[in-house]
């Protein structure tokens, strides 16, 4: 263990903070916000509750101030109260999965979005082996995620062993015993982060690994590490391996935002306190968030003969700005200090839809006018059934270091009704599929594809259509497009009145997909998601659609990583983008060159994969019309389009 040269904030300053001055506290809250959340990040693995945890351990804190008799233990004492608001976290999940359970067992479903492991890795740029330890922390038991908290940061320098033995209520040997087994299973789990990354991946462990979902978990990590301590290709894994304690040493604390004022969070903080902060805090007071500076408005996508009228609209949305009270106000200041460093902006997502939709509506739906037409020809001539949208310039977002998952448990691909569909459908490679239906639709399921139903629009809302889809779950797709007339057309209000049923049908659901806007404050998503905290409802997932008019690879990516950045940072959940690629709206319908199309098919998923909160893609569509241009990948069961052959290629 490296010597700690962190002391914590000097005396004087708890000092002055527990006798009332207004600008200490405010300094000693931002002090304190880093390592409050790394320790809940950590220990939560990332879970969408660290900022309601963080939130309310600086509020405790702030409450306690007054009674703490020894300003040098105020570290001790805060990493101790934020264990406790952990474990008191964790105690609600389990009862009120105990209360729910039928129909929200969904909440104990690990989501590898939102790990803080992928955040690690995406703030701190870290090299190989650090990327790789950081990585392994995914396959944790959940006890071990609590002390990993507190170890990293001890390793970094940031705690000592006083602190780490003292918040877990152990002595210092026992805390040491502790460490020492949490140590042997992160080694565990380095060489399984290892042997799945290998390229060639050892063929033995390819089999074991043929049921697993993806998702890192301490059932895996120990069915994969006993394979690598009995396979004569992958025991040297650990050869080559640093100490973690070497490899931790020095690393920075994940920090909040670099333009966050702490002031904010302080006056919000002490406002649900109760306690008096002094002029500088009460200067702040009720000051809502500083909107998102999103970019200009760009050219407008129109379609439908009214380009004008859905660009004036879309560009008033972008523009918006967002204005937060009360308690809303509080969990979103709380937020902003919680996430990554902001991400640039990205552009209002276009999104075309051909074919997608060739039977929309769940069987026993009454009105087939809500779907969109079945006709296969749409997957390739005009999508006249696609949503317009604006677009705007934005700046190049950071870039992500590359996060190896596998990419089975991510591309996908829509999928409608023609000659040879099921066929193309095991050539594509994709890993999963949907068809805008809670049925298969004629598709013969391949044994390497998973089907994922969904609740096309509010006439799909059937007691059979649900069925349907329980009995295919545990994913379920929410509406197809409800801001777009010529999708399913939702109010939001209706919308709501809906969920409950689509909650009950879905273990992991998610949103009502947008065509365009998902990030912009007061548009359909942002209005449901705010109804949808109100009233209690689930959201598991944030789904989105997407549609590039620039057809140049770099910017084309840029765009679409960069929306999907800021979708993920008003909502901070996982994001399923469920329907993309490069046709421009703008004057009709254009499509890029098949080889464009082919480039953007190999840079967008290589960036897609690198985005630890994207779950799942799937591109639009799989059916090709060969005597028009499309975005499809497959002309028939055997014909690959360019596109085609670049999908099948990625991963």
């Amino acid at each position: 263990m490296i010597e700690n040269h962190r002391r914590g904030p000097a005396p004087g300053l708890v000092t002055a903070a527990c006798a009332g001055d207004g600008r200490a506290l405010e300094q000693l809250v931002a002090h304190c916000l880093p390592l409050v959340y790394n320790i809940v990040g950590r220990a939560l693995n990332g879970h969408a509750d660290v900022d309601d945890v963080v939130q309310e351990t600086l509020l405790r804190m702030v409450r306690g101030l007054p009674k703490l008799r020894d300003p040098s233990a105020l570290r001790s004492w805060l990493v101790a109260i934020t264990i406790r608001q952990v474990r008191n976290r964790e105690a609600l999940r389990a009862a009120d999965r105990d209360r729910r359970a039928r129909l929200d067992d969904a909440e104990a479903i690990t989501d590898p979005a939102l790990d803080f492991a992928g955040l690690t890795i995406l703030r701190l740029g870290l090299t190989e082996q650090r990327r790789e330890t950081a990585e392994a922390t995914r396959w944790l038991d959940p006890d071990d995620q609590e002390l990993l908290s507190l170890w990293w940061l001890e390793e970094t320098g940031e705690l000592e062993r006083a602190d780490l033995a003292g918040a877990l209520g152990l002595s210092d040997r026992h805390a040491a015993v502790r460490v020492q087994r949490m140590k042997k299973q992160m080694e565990v789990s380095r060489c399984v982060v290892r042997g799945l990354g290998a390229d060639p991946r050892c063929a033995r462990l390819d089999e074991i690994a043929a049921p697993w979902d993806g998702l890192p978990s301490p059932l895996w990590r120990k069915r994969f590490g006993r394979h690598i301590r009995g396979c004569g290709q992958c025991e040297g894994l650990e050869r080559g391996l640093l100490p973690m304690d070497r490899l931790l040493s020095g690393l920075p604390l994940v920090a909040v935002p670099a333009g966050l004022d702490p002031a904010r969070v302080l006056a919000h903080v002490t406002a649900s306190s109760g306690t008096p902060g002094g002029t500088s805090t009460a200067s702040t007071a009720g000051t809502p968030r500083t909107p998102r500076t999103p970019g200009s408005p760009g050219t407008p996508r129109g379609r439908h003969g009214h380009p004008g009228r859905r660009a004036r609209r879309a560009g008033r949305g972008m523009r918006g700005h967002v204005v937060v009270g009360g308690s809303a106000a509080i969990v979103f200041v709380a937020v902003a200090a919680l996430v990554a460093a902001r991400l640039a902006a990205g552009p209002s997502a276009p999104v075309a839809r051909t074919a997608p939709s060739p039977a929309a509506v769940a069987a026993g739906s009454p009105s087939p006018t809500h779907a969109p037409s079945p006709s296969p020809s749409r997957s390739s001539a005009e999508p006249s059934a696609s949503p317009s949208r604006s677009v705007r310039p934005t700046p190049s977002p950071r870039t992500a270091p590359a996060v190896r998952v596998a990419s089975s448990a991510r591309k996908g691909v829509g999928v409608w009704s023609f000659d040879g569909v099921s066929q193309a459908l095991a050539a594509s490679g994709a890993s999963w599929y949907y068809t805008w239906n809670t049925q298969h639709q004629g598709v013969t399921t391949p044994g390497s594809a998973s089907f994922v139903p969904m609740i096309w629009g509010a006439a799909s809302v059937t007691d059979a259509s649900l069925a349907q889809a329980r009995a295919a779950g545990p994913y379920l797709l929410g509406f197809n497009e409800p801001d777009m007339a010529q999708q399913s057309n939702m109010p939001v209000d209706q919308a709501l009145e809906l969920w409950p049923r689509l909650m009950a049908a879905g273990k992991v659901l998610g949103s009502p997909a947008v065509a365009y806007g998902g990030d912009t404050a007061g548009g359909w998503l942002d209005r449901f998601m705010t109804g949808a905290r109100a009233k209690g409802y689930r959201v598991d997932f944030i789904t989105l659609h997407w549609y590039g008019g620039d057809f140049r690879t770099p910017q084309a990516v840029q765009q679409l990583t960069s929306y999907l950045a800021s979708v993920y940072e008003r909502y901070h959940k996982p994001i399923w983008l469920t329907e993309y690629a490069l046709i421009d709206f703008s004057q009709g319908t254009r499509f890029p060159s098949a080889q464009q199309q082919a480039d953007f098919v190999t840079a967008s998923a290589k960036a897609l994969d690198a985005l630890p909160y994207v779950q799942r893609y799937a591109w639009f569509g799989l059916g090709a019309d060969p005597s028009k241009p499309s975005s499809g990948l497959f002309t028939d069961g055997t014909t690959a389009t360019a596109a085609g052959r670049a999908f099948r290629a990625a991963r």
